[in-house]
């Protein structure tokens, strides 16, 4: 992002740093570190994601959530960095997978459906940890691929430069899951409920690389707690009554009952990974990796789940675009866990991570680079993350009221113009359950303007001119159904 936007949005928000120290900290052309050309030479951090799907921000224990049984990610948070104010910027699945590898915004890797496939020459995660002489692993939900939802994702371009793969391109059955093994190209079925298999080829992984003299960097990507909500193990259904649950504020009451039944099962699936999470932390501990492993836990995007009158994702309030997000860091970064307000874009993640681990950040990449502010333990800063929809599709298509906009998330507000104009303005700090709309209001009148103005300005700085979705879809050369979604086969 070219420095003089930087220097635009100061005015907007109180509590910027001052312009010079801002660009220093989170410069994505900061000075770069080499990295080793002897394999040997210095170790680096060992880089573990873990990846959930469709987990919103608010549902852990750590966020305050009464409902949420996480006492694995309570502990993890409590050693962590916690980032209470993460983004999913193009808040659903592929968009989000394609911008955390590449590091761009979804206009600029080309991928903003789902079942669509990155484009092979992109430069990548992987490719970046490859180069620099890390081993990498992918296990679980895939869905960069865009060639049938139960068809191998074969080795070579369309893996995208991790070598060790367990993985699928997307299955939402849980107990009757496909995956691929490495070099075999014969379909496979996880034995258990996929998460609880998953989670032991990563400990596996994890025990293979004792030892080893080159660091690896691993995502374990988790369907779960997507939906079908009600398929997690009787053990953790049974955990939840939906009489006891608790909902949000937001939530009608001609769609409580509903919801409530729904959130049962989706903190049980919740209740699940926490377990696992709970199983990976003590194998790094026993293996010794513990100490050098650089972890970071997140989701793709969040699910509405009968807030606002709506389910799942795509839409621009807190509980579709806000992800939990914590960073556990090595422990010769000594730095003490932290709650960080910062707000951290997805396009953010990959450029933070190779700054974190002195790796060279790429021209190609276009998000920020938070590593300065890290390792600096400087102050939070009120940054405005860019949220969008650029073409509605599939479970907010048209025919259920989806639409394009685009807007910005700050600290404190949310701001939102679809292709008509102005369309939502929260104050998140007094609303935090997003139910006063203060468009047009006199009294928000400036502030309306200031974020109006901020976002004309983010949109122009990124080349984006904010046109109708099927405009895109013909530039991209989209093939797609009455609903506006990409078909996709099994």
């Amino acid at each position: 992002m070219p420095n003089n936007f930087i220097r635009s949005i100061i005015p907007f928000f109180s509590h910027l740093l001052l312009a010079g120290i801002l660009i220093s900290s989170i410069s994505c052309n900061e000075t770069k570190k080499a990295a080793p050309s002897d394999k040997g030479a210095v170790q680096k951090p060992n880089v573990l994601i873990l990846l959930t799907d469709q987990w919103r921000a608010q549902a852990t224990g750590y966020a305050g959530d009464p409902n949420a049984i996480t006492p694995n990610l309570d502990l993890l948070a409590s050693e962590s960095l916690n980032f209470e104010n993460a983004v999913s910027g193009t808040p659903v699945c592929t968009p989000f997978r394609a911008s955390l590898l590449t590091g761009q915004r979804p206009l600029s890797n080309g991928v903003f459906m789902n079942d669509v496939q990155l484009d092979t020459n992109a430069l990548t995660m992987a490719k970046i940890f490859n180069k620099n002489h890390y081993d990498t692993g992918y296990i679980g939900k895939w869905h960069l691929d865009g060639h049938g939802r139960l068809q191998n994702v074969p080795p070579g371009a369309r893996r995208q430069g991790f070598d060790f793969w367990k993985a699928n391109e997307c299955t939402h059955d849980y107990n009757h899951s496909v995956y691929y093994d490495n070099l075999d190209p014969e379909q496979k079925i996880w034995e258990h409920y996929d998460t609880f298999d998953q989670t032991d080829a990563a400990l596996n992984y994890i025990q293979t690389k004792n030892g080893d003299s080159s660091p690896f960097m691993m995502i374990v990507s988790y369907g779960t707690p997507h939906a079908p909500y009600h398929t997690a193990p009787e053990k953790y259904r049974k955990m939840f009554d939906p009489k006891n649950i608790k909902l949000r504020e937001n939530v009608p009451e001609k769609m409580q009952e509903k919801a409530k039944t729904d959130l049962a099962g989706y903190y049980a699936h919740i209740a699940a990974i926490d377990d696992m999470i709970g199983k990976i932390t003590k194998k790094l501990k026993e293996e010794g990796q513990w100490e050098n492993t650089l972890i970071l836990f997140t989701s793709d995007h969040g699910d509405m789940l009968g807030s606002q009158g709506a389910y799942k994702k795509q839409q621009p309030y807190d509980e579709s675009i806000r992800v939990p997000m914590l960073m556990k860091l090595p422990k010769d970064m000594n730095l003490a866990p932290a709650v960080k307000k910062t707000v951290i874009n997805t396009e953010d993640i990959l450029p933070t991570l190779l700054g974190l681990c002195d790796i060279d950040i790429p021209e190609s990449i276009e998000g920020m680079n938070f590593s300065s502010i890290i390792k600096n333990n400087a102050d939070d800063i009120d940054y405005a993350a860019e949220i969008r929809c650029i073409q509605p599709f599939g479970q907010w298509g048209r025919h259920r009221g989806g639409k394009e906009f685009r807007g910005l998330r700050t600290l404190r507000y949310t701001y939102t113009r679809d292709l008509n104009g102005p369309w939502l303005l929260y104050d998140n700090q007094t609303d935090p359950f997003q139910q006063n709309n203060l468009i047009g209001q006199a009294e928000f009148s400036a502030v309306q303007e200031r974020l109006d103005k901020a976002l004309a300005q983010r949109l122009n700085a990124n080349n984006d001119a904010f046109l109708s979705g099927p405009e895109y879809i013909k530039k991209y050369g989209y093939h797609v159904d009455k609903n506006g979604m990409v078909p996709y086969t099994q």
